[in-house]
């Protein structure tokens, strides 16, 4: 029975796509995507059979990082339209049976925000107290910002600084203000009330911050460290989560979906149990295994397929345990998964089939991100000149700080480059893909797309799966069904099922560049999804390189 969103827990029968707006579909040729490129291609995604669609940020901003420095909460931002088409966007979306998730940012603001702008323009104003400033002639410790350099800025004429854990131009609010708090939750209830579905919460684990601002023994050539050890997820959080649930979330039938880096796997019931402060949270245990921290790209790993198996294992477990998962592949601020997991030579449609079906299936609800589905591959940038994100910028030069070579330090930012998800969303294989018939803000993975959505088999793949968890005879068991990993294959093949009233279906992923041969129990009854054309004998079961299988 599909549940409505009058049900408690209606997230849980949900697929969720995430729109990049700036780069899903430009409506009047400027090269941006808009909020009418996202109306008009409504249509592709019902098809597709999504249920849920998160918008990254279209509030009003400068765009440093790409919306995520707001200078008005309740804006839109000129260059995605105006909040009438949000308005019809909504209303569009709804005759459709799609609901619209927003991206809520509410550790910092941008440095234009009015609020930044009374604090710098007047010491003695109340907006002094809504961000962190610390007097002084020096800076007041050592720590790096996630985009590099000092969390410290100077406030212009005054011996003093403002903390910045991401840019210097997103000045973060001061938690601790019990004023700044109430004013943030009225505008996210402002919000809630105009029909969204909920929010996708962005780096709320910074909320908090060490009060006692110490430094810490340096961790690079740069003479600073992390500030994660001081501003993430610091004891203290949970009187900013559980207020921020009763004062808001709690007040409306929504979905909450946490950004939350650096919680361990035995504190998840306090973020998603049953009086957990949100719906559902993002694991990037995973997701972040090809480099040794999320935001040193250069720090790469050599990760094996027995590695990346065990992560999802502990992942999947904790996130049972605790509550329910947000399971995915790729977003906005990771590179193509096709790129990420699979060996270059083996990067092609069906690959980009398998790793889809090997994480689809798991216990929670499924995110795409936009171009996913599609089976995109990253795009190769050959000068710095050529990227936009500011984080890759970043790492590009404290790679070279740290001793390491142009070529190298920029080999390490096209793997992992936030803009390998960016480029321009390719429709069709005319120049910039249907996209834009304007040269787009960024340039696009290939100019003439060969992976476009007009023919597409990864595509049609992606409505299978859908399909078969939302609306077959088998959705009951892979919305709901317990999942359990088969432990005893071999180091290359991700084995779990998924098991409901005694009903069991399996899915089984190579995720290996050499073919690899299961011996089952029982003879296969039904293959209900191959990513490859396959040949099932009986108990014998032949996988091909990165192939995945559903059955019975």
């Amino acid at each position: 029975m599909k549940k409505s969103k009058t049900t408690k827990d209606w997230w849980k029968e949900e697929v969720i796509y995430q729109v990049y707006p700036k780069s899903f579909k430009d409506s009047n040729n400027d090269g941006v995507g808009d909020i009418k490129g996202i109306k008009e291609k409504l249509p592709y995604l019902k098809e597709l059979g999504i249920t849920t669609l998160w918008i990254c940020p279209i509030f009003t901003s400068p765009m440093v990082d790409n919306g995520y420095d707001i200078a008005d909460f309740e804006g839109i931002n000129p260059e995605f339209g105006t909040m009438e088409e949000f308005d019809e966007l909504v209303a569009e979306a709804k005759k459709l049976e799609i609901k619209l998730m927003l991206d809520l940012v509410i550790n910092h603001t941008s440095d234009e925000h009015t609020w930044f702008q009374q604090a710098l323009a007047d010491k003695k104003s109340k907006y002094r107290e809504y961000y962190i400033f610390k007097e002084g002639k020096e800076r007041p410790n050592n720590w790096r910002s996630i985009f590099g350099g000092s969390v410290w800025e100077k406030v212009p004429g005054e011996e003093s600084y403002y903390l910045h854990v991401f840019d210097k131009k997103q000045p973060d609010l001061n938690w601790e203000n019990p004023e700044l708090r109430q004013e943030l939750y009225q505008m996210i209830n402002r919000w809630l009330e105009k029909g969204i579905a909920g929010f996708r919460i962005d780096s709320i684990t910074f909320i908090k911050k060490d009060q006692n601002y110490e430094s810490l023994p340096a961790d690079g050539v740069d003479g600073l460290v992390s500030c994660k050890h001081k501003t993430r997820n610091q004891p203290g959080i949970e009187f900013f989560l559980n207020e921020l649930k009763k004062e808001t979330f709690e007040k409306y039938n929504c979905v909450t979906v946490g950004e939350a880096p650096g919680v361990a796997y035995d504190e998840f019931s306090d973020f998603i149990g049953e009086e957990g402060y949100f719906s559902m949270i993002f694991d990037f245990h995973y997701a972040d295994i090809d480099v040794e921290s999320g935001s040193d790209w250069f720090k790469r790993t050599n990760w094996t397929t027995k590695e990346f198996k065990e992560l999802i294992i502990q992942s999947q477990e904790a996130l049972q345990n605790a509550g329910w998962g947000a399971n995915f592949i790729e977003n906005h601020d990771q590179p193509r998964a096709l790129s990420k997991l699979v060996k270059k030579e083996f990067q092609t449609a069906e690959a980009a089939k398998g790793i889809g079906a090997m994480y689809f299936f798991l216990r929670g609800t499924p995110f795409i991100y936009q171009g996913q589905e599609l089976g995109m591959i990253n795009a190769e940038r050959h000068h710095m000149k050529q990227f936009d994100d500011i984080s890759s910028i970043d790492n590009f030069y404290r790679a070279i700080q740290e001793g390491i070579s142009e070529k190298e330090a920029l080999n390490f930012v096209n793997l992992r480059s936030r803009d390998n998800s960016r480029t321009p969303m390719p429709w069709d294989n005319s120049q910039y893909g249907g996209f834009s018939n304007h040269q787009p803000w960024l340039a696009m993975t290939e100019e003439y797309p060969t992976i476009n959505a007009a023919k597409n088999t990864v595509l049609e793949f992606y409505k299978k799966m859908i399909e078969l968890r939302q609306n077959s005879p088998i959705s009951p068991i892979l919305k709901t069904g317990a999942i359990h990993f088969l432990k005893e294959l071999p180091d290359s093949i991700i084995g779990y099922y998924r098991e409901l009233g005694g009903e069991k279906i399996y899915s089984f992923t190579n995720l290996s560049p050499v073919s690899e041969t299961l011996i089952v129990e029982k003879e296969v009854e039904v293959l209900y999804l191959t990513s490859h054309s396959t040949q099932l004998l009986g108990k014998e079961i032949k996988l091909a390189p990165y192939q995945s299988i559903l059955v019975k």
